[in-house]
C-alpha cells in the first residue's frame, strides 16, 4: 500500500480530538462527543485509510451523567491506550465552562476488549482537561498527564502540564502532581507522553483549537524531567497558511505501524469562504511523520503544513469496510452506532423500535432548548453537500406538540421542519429557526393525509427544506437558510462540536405524544 495515498480527512464531520493506538494488526481511534450520548466514539481500521464505527465507551447512565451539561461541554478529548492486557480510556467530563472556573471530572474507563463492556469510571481528579495515560514500557508504571487550570483573577488559565502516577490496583492517583512543561502565557493543552530511543517525548496541543492551533514537543531523559523544548516551535500548524484546505490543525496523537513507520492523527477543519466558517466542525486527519537526525518529530514531507493527501503505510493492504447504507429503515432492534442522542441514553421510555418493526416511534419530551430530556436522534453531517429525508406520522392535538426533521448545531442554533397543531388550521407544517439564540417560527401550511415526507437539502451554501405527501411531489417550505451558520465559528461564545441531522419529537405538556418515523435517509457527495 506504500504507493497509495490516504486522503484527509480520514473521519469527516464532527470527529475532533483524535486518539489512536495499534494492537497487533488493528488500529483503534477515539474522538470527542461533548454533550452527545453515548460518550466517546470508537473506530477500527486495518490500513489507516478506511475506518468503521464500532460503538462507544460510555453507554449507560451509571457510567455518564450529562443531564444539564451545557452546549459544547461534556466529554472532551479522550485518550485511548493499551497495556498489553487491558484497554484504557481516559477523558474529562467538563460539567461547567462559561466562567473563570471549569468544573471537571477526569474519568478513567477500562475494558478487556475494545468493544466492551467498559467499566464504570474511576474519577481521578478535576485539575484540568485533555488528560492522557502513559504506560512506561521500561518501568511498568502508569502516569496521567494533564494540564492545571488556574481560575484566579489575573492568572493565566493554562498553568502548565503535569504528570501524576496512577495505581491500577486501587484505581486512583498516588503521589504529588509533578510539573513537566510550563510555558508562561502560552495556551498549552492536550499532553501525551511517548518513549522513543531512550527519550520521554511530551506532545502538546498549542495555541487553542481555533485558527492558531498547532502541536509542539518537548523531551527529557527522565519522566520527571527536566524537559527541553523542541527548537522548532511547532511540528504542525496551518496558522500561517490561510489557503490550506486543512485549517486549525493541531491536537493529535502518534502511532507506529507494523513496519516501524510513524503517523500522526490530528484534528483540522475545512473552511468555507469568505466567512471562514468550518461547516463540518473539527475533523480527524492523518499525517506521516519521521524522527530527525537530532531526535525531533517532523512531518515527513517537510515544513509544518498538513497535507490533504498522505503516503499510505508500507506493507498494509487496503482494507475497506462495507459502507453504511444511506437509508435506515429501522428494521433492527437497536440503532446503528452512527446515531446519537443529546445528554441521555436511548431508552425504551422514549424510543421504541420493537412495537412496529420497520418504524421508529419517538415519544415527545422537552424543547430543543432543553439541557435535560430531549427526544432527538441525529447523526453527523459528513459532507458539505447532502440530502436527508424521512417520513413521519404524527397527529398533534396541541401547539406544544411537534415532530419532524432537525438540522442541529446546538441549543442556540438549529433549524427544524416540523409538524405541529394550530388552533384554527389543525395539523400544519412549517420551519422553526433558532439562530444564535433568536427563536422564530415561519409561516405554516396545512398537512393533508396521515403522513408527510420531509426533506433537507444542503449545497454548501444554503439549507432548504421541502415536503411531500407521497415522496415524489416535493414543495419548498420556507426560505433558504444560510448553511454556514452550522459552524463553530458562528454566533456567540466558543463552540467545539459540529452539525448533526436527524429526527425529533416534543410534547411540552408531557402528554407523551408519539411520532412514527418509517425511515431516515442521508445521501452525501
Amino acid at each position: 500500500m506504500g504507493d497509495h495515498l490516504i486522503r484527509n480527512p480520514i473521519l469527516p464531520g464532527f470527529h475532533p480530538d483524535p486518539s489512536i493506538i495499534r494492537v497487533g494488526d488493528d488500529y483503534y481511534l477515539a474522538t470527542s462527543t461533548f454533550e452527545w450520548f453515548p460518550g466517546v466514539a470508537l473506530f477500527h481500521s486495518r490500513d489507516l485509510a478506511h475506518w468503521r464505527p464500532i460503538g462507544h465507551v460510555a453507554t449507560r447512565r451509571a457510567q455518564l451523567d450529562l443531564r444539564g451539561i451545557g452546549d459544547s461541554a461534556g466529554l472532551w478529548a479522550p485518550s485511548l491506550s493499551f497495556d498489553g492486557a487491558r484497554f484504557y480510556l481516559i477523558v474529562c467530563n467538563v460539567r461547567s465552562r462559561l466562567t473563570n472556573f471549569k468544573d471537571m471530572q477526569v474519568m478513567l474507563f477500562t475494558a478487556e476488549h475494545i468493544d466492551g463492556p467498559w467499566s464504570e469510571p474511576a474519577i481521578l481528579n478535576g485539575m484540568g482537561f485533555d488528560p492522557s495515560l502513559f504506560h512506561d514500557p521500561d518501568t511498568g508504571r502508569k502516569w496521567v498527564c494533564n494540564i492545571q487550570w488556574d481560575a484566579r483573577p489575573g492568572k493565566y488559565r493554562f498553568a502548565g502540564n503535569y504528570i501524576q502516577e496512577y495505581d491500577p490496583r486501587e484505581r486512583r492517583l498516588i503521589g504529588p502532581p509533578i510539573p513537566t512543561v510550563i510555558k508562561p502565557n502560552v495556551l498549552c493543552e492536550g499532553p501525551n507522553l511517548y518513549k522513543v530511543d531512550g527519550w520521554y517525548y511530551l506532545m502538546m496541543a498549542q495555541g487553542g483549537t481555533g485558527w492558531n492551533h498547532g502541536i509542539s514537543m518537548a523531551r527529557a531523559r527522565q519522566i520527571e524531567g527536566p524537559y527541553e523544548l523542541d527548537p522548532q516551535p511547532l511540528v504542525i500548524t496551518s496558522r500561517k497558511s490561510p489557503g490550506n484546505v486543512l485549517q486549525k490543525a493541531g491536537h493529535g496523537e502518534l502511532v507506529q505501524t507494523q513496519a516501524g513507520e510513524w503517523y500522526l492523527v490530528h484534528l483540522a477543519s475545512r473552511v468555507s469562504y469568505p466567512d471562514r466558517r468550518s461547516l463540518l466542525g473539527r475533523e480527524t486527519c492523518l499525517q506521516k511523520v519521521a524522527w530527525s537526525d537530532d531526535g525531533w518529530l517532523r512531518l515527513a514531507h517537510g515544513g509544518t503544513d498538513p497535507l490533504v493527501e498522505v503516503s499510505a503505510p508500507t506493507g498494509l493492504t487496503p482494507h475497506p469496510f462495507s459502507a453504511e447504507p444511506e437509508r435506515d429503515d429501522f428494521d433492527r432492534p437497536t440503532l446503528s452506532p452512527h446515531w446519537q442522542s443529546l445528554r441521555v441514553p436511548v431508552e425504551s421510555s422514549w424510543v421504541d423500535l420493537e412495537s412496529q418493526p420497520g418504524t421508529l416511534r419517538l415519544r415527545g419530551r422537552e424543547s430543543l432548548h432543553s439541557l435535560f430530556d430531549q427526544s432527538l436522534l441525529a447523526r453527523r453531517l459528513e459532507s458539505f453537500v447532502a440530502t436527508a429525508e424521512t417520513c413521519v406520522r404524527f397527529d398533534p392535538t396541541h401547539y406544544t406538540q411537534s415532530a419532524g426533521l432537525i438540522v442541529y448545531y446546538d441549543t442556540r442554533t438549529h433549524f427544524y421542519l416540523r409538524v405541529t397543531h394550530d388552533e384554527q388550521r389543525g395539523r400544519v407544517l412549517g420551519v422553526v429557526q433558532t439562530d444564535d439564540g433568536a427563536y422564530a417560527e415561519g409561516p405554516v401550511v396545512p398537512v393533508e393525509g396521515p403522513r408527510v415526507f420531509l426533506r433537507a437539502t444542503l449545497d454548501g451554501d444554503f439549507l432548504r427544506f421541502s415536503a411531500s405527501p407521497d415522496g415524489r411531489a416535493w414543495q419548498t417550505v420556507g426560505a433558504p437558510i444560510d448553511q454556514t451558520k452550522l459552524s463553530d465559528d458562528y454566533g456567540a461564545g466558543m463552540k467545539f462540536t459540529g452539525p448533526m441531522i436527524g429526527i425529533c419529537c416534543q410534547d411540552l405538556n408531557q402528554g407523551r405524544a408519539v411520532a412514527e418515523f418509517d425511515h431516515f435517509e442521508l445521501r452525501t457527495q
